[in-house]
């Protein structure tokens, strides 16, 4: 085992082995760094001002990504580098182009917000060599909150740094290899482990290190992107003992294409999982487009929307539907099984003491397949589902539904297929009179949950009209089923 967690900050090396397990990057920056120009503002992942670029090896190059220092622990930076907005300042004393832009487009008021807002955009900008769509950039602006500017300068400054220097030109471009190259040499085959006895931080570099780890400290809590971790420990206060982190076994990062299926790495990133599921099906990656901002799909891991069991959780029932499952290990043991048996009750899953989820498993649609999946919630940008549902329909030679797959989140203590509106569809033709029969039949699946989301009428009534909107736009696919205008306006209609 190794001491101590090892990285870049600002291109400067940093090595400590006396550290809090559970101390995030924004307050090791702003108290034991002084770096202040990363600031809190809500200290769960929502607002964006606390927003750095971490940069890390994927497939031997570097690649930044933005992400919340807020949620994000320090122990788990072991091997990357990270970047604050303190870095941008040219040696000259000049403003980075993406800084001198937001000047130029007058796209800040009180400010306060606004060095999250530079590091979003410098993100989207080395990862462009040309100007990207206003939609790509208010993707990129989604975790992002500003109150007094308005968006629209904001939106433009990338714009403009774009005419005032390209990133080819860049320092961050220019020195890629060299940083790369030094995050490669702090690579290692070691568990980090920091902390003392009562309060310990682990971090394996294999599955196979996971995989013992786990049987021995079976009540670990498992960090992964600490998108939810983070936050037990910032809103709830929470005083993790034993926390073993994820982030540097590479070998379950991998998303294979096996021909009839996807084989996801459970240390897949919802950015990268929401490019291989957004090739099956248009819908699938509008859904994973609306998960947090984009700092969280960087951070956020497959394995870990699906392990925390959540019956809101919007990746749930998409893979319910696609028929999607699980490979869970327990030391050398695996097994498999299927999203949809995974979740028992409100709270529990189906996995043991010392086990963890490795792989997911997700089937292609067939070509005969009618998909359609829906999330509908408050505001279009991360917000949490009132009700989501994904839809699988699978047909016969002659016509006829052969295989239906109905999965709902938001609708009961678990992400749940509706097997009597199911049944209401297999061996019938796909009419909307079935489809009707089977929004009616939903009441017998479901005692919806009534909270401050949503009304348990309110769902009731939402989940019968997505029943029948999945007839319409795949029976009719001119029909007009949501509000004109851009994908945000019709996102709950």
């Amino acid at each position: 085992m190794r001491g101590d967690v090892r990285f870049l900050l600002n291109g400067e090396p940093v090595s400590l082995s006396r550290l809090d397990p559970t101390l995030t990057l924004l307050d090791w920056l702003r108290l034991d760094r002084r770096l202040v120009g990363t600031k809190e503002g809500c200290a769960e992942g929502d607002c964006g001002a606390c927003t750095v670029l971490v940069g890390r090896l994927v497939g031997g190059a570097l690649a930044y990504e933005a992400i919340n220092a807020c949620i994000r622990f320090v122990a788990t930076l072991d091997g990357c580098c990270v970047v604050t907005v303190e870095y941008l300042k040219r040696r000259t004393g000049d403003l980075h182009p993406v800084q001198q832009a937001m000047v130029e487009c007058h796209a800040s008021q009180c400010g306060f917000c606004t060095p999250g807002i530079v590091m979003s955009l410098l993100g989207l900008w080395l990862a462009h060599d040309e100007a990207p769509s206003r939609e790509r950039i208010e993707d990129a602006l989604a975790g992002n909150l500003c109150r007094c500017t308005g968006y629209g300068p904001i939106v433009a400054a990338l714009g403009r740094a774009y005419e005032i220097a390209g990133p080819r030109q860049d320092a961050f471009v220019a020195e890629r290899r060299q940083v790369a190259a030094r995050l490669a040499a702090l690579g290692d085959g070691e568990i980090v482990a920091v902390g003392e006895a009562a309060r310990r931080f682990l971090a394996p570099a294999t599955a196979d290190q996971l995989a013992e780890l786990l049987l021995e400290n079976p009540d670990a809590t498992i960090v992964a992107g600490a998108t939810d971790v983070g936050i037990w420990v910032t809103q709830d206060m929470r005083r993790l003992e034993t926390a073993i982190s994820l982030g540097r076994v590479a070998d379950m990062g991998a998303i294979v294409d096996e021909g009839a299926r996807l084989a996801i790495g459970a240390m897949a990133s919802l950015a990268s999982v929401r490019e291989a599921l957004g090739a099956l099906h248009p819908h699938l990656g509008e859904l994973l487009r609306r998960f947090g901002g984009e700092q969280v799909r960087n951070a956020a891991t497959i394995g870990g929307n699906i392990a925390n069991g959540s019956p809101i959780g919007d990746l749930a029932p998409a893979l319910i539907a696609l028929g999607g499952e699980l490979i869970l290990r327990r030391g050398a043991a695996r097994r498999v099984l299927p999203v949809e048996h995974y979740f028992l009750a409100y709270g529990r899953q189906d996995r043991q003491p010392g086990e963890f989820i490795e792989a997911v498993r997700v089937p292609k649609l067939g070509a005969g397949d009618l998909f359609h999946a829906s999330k509908i919630s408050k505001r279009f940008d991360e917000d949490i589902s009132a009700v989501c549902a994904a839809f699988r329909l699978t047909f016969a030679a002659d016509g006829v539904v052969s295989e239906a797959r109905l999965a709902f989140g938001g609708m009961a203590g678990t992400p749940k297929r509706a097997r009597a509106a199911e049944a209401e569809l297999v061996g019938r033709r796909w009419t909307l009179e079935r489809a009707e029969a089977a929004a009616a039949a939903l009441g017998k699946d479901f005692t919806p949950l009534d909270d401050w989301r949503a009304s348990a009428p309110y769902r009731a009534k939402v989940a019968a009209n997505l029943v029948r909107r999945f007839f319409l736009e795949t029976s009719e696919p001119g029909a007009p089923t949501r509000v004109a205008g851009g994908l945000r306006e019709a996102a709950h209609v």
